[in-house]
This record gives C-alpha cells, structure tokens and sequence, in this order.
C-alpha cells in the first residue's frame, strides 16, 4: 500500500493516475465524515423529538436518516473503489465533519427540523463544490456521485423547509 500525503492508497487496476485517485479519495472522506454526521443528527432528532406534529416528523426523521445511510455507503465505496480506506468510525466522523455540532438537548419538532434543514442546506452547497472540484479534476465518476447525493440532499432539504415555510 502506498501511501501520497495522508491518504493511504490500495493496489487497483482502476485506470485512473494514482495523483488523482488520492485527491478524490480525500475530498469523498470529508463527505463520507459529513453523510455519517447528517444520518446520526437525523436520528438524533428521530429519538428525541417533541411535539404535536411528533408522529409525522419522527417517521420523517428516521426516513432522512435511512437516506443518509444510502449516502454513507455509496461514498464509502466509491471511496474504497479507487484504492481508499474509508474512514468511517463515528471518531474519524467527527474530525472531518463539515457540519457544525448537533445539539443533544433539542426536543422540540420544530426547532428539530430547522436544525436539520441548516445542516442539508450545508451540505448541499459542499457537494455542488465538491461536483464541481471531481469535474475540474477530471474524475467523472465521483462528479456524478456528488450529483446524485446532492440531488437526494436538495430533494430532503424541500421536505424539511416545507414545515416551516409559509406560502
């Protein structure tokens, strides 16, 4: 195993220069961190909230985090597919987390889904970057990976504003 600053890299047969497999491999280490911030924030919220809406947004909740779970592999594959190790505890998790620490002592569903909608909305704008970068870098693959989270993300993020936008 070779190793190219901090990023260790596995022997592959995949066809993209080694330079350019460990730039990729870092930039998705930040977003797997992210995913596994954003799914255990959402099932923070989905074991703790409050409220009278409470059975709409616990279900809510535990669905978003599902959703980041579908992320969280996808990132940690594509990851370990071009010669990474994920990085994946809830330890390594919480260094490289672009996502600001998720209160422990919320409780009310509102509060909640705000809370929630910040952290999508942070993530989002990190992927569209990080599109932009794994194009730029000329790794299309991992472009249309980002594309598709972010998608996912945009698509969540309408479900958590739509609770407390008015028309």
């Amino acid at each position: 195993m070779s190793k190219t600053g901090k990023t260790q890299i596995h022997p592959t047969k995949n066809s993209m220069n080694e330079n350019l497999r460990a730039s990729m491999i870092e930039l998705l280490q930040v977003h797997l961190a992210s995913s596994i911030d954003l799914s255990y924030s959402a099932k923070q919220a989905h074991w703790n909230v409050k409220g009278s809406n409470f059975i709409g947004v616990h279900l809510l909740f535990d669905r978003l985090h599902e959703e980041a779970e579908g992320y969280v592999d996808t990132i940690a594959e594509r990851l370990t597919a071009l010669g990474g190790q994920a990085r994946g505890t809830v330890q390594a998790s919480a260094e490289a987390s672009i996502l600001d620490p998720y209160p422990l002592d919320m409780v009310d569903s509102m509060d909640h889904l705000k809370r929630l909608a910040d952290n999508y909305a942070k993530w989002g704008g990190a992927l569209r970057e990080a599109v932009s970068e794994a194009d730029e870098a000329g790794d299309d693959l991992t472009a249309d990976l980002f594309t598709e989270v972010a998608r996912g993300i945009d698509k969540s993020l309408y479900f958590l504003e739509s609770h407390f936008q008015r028309a």
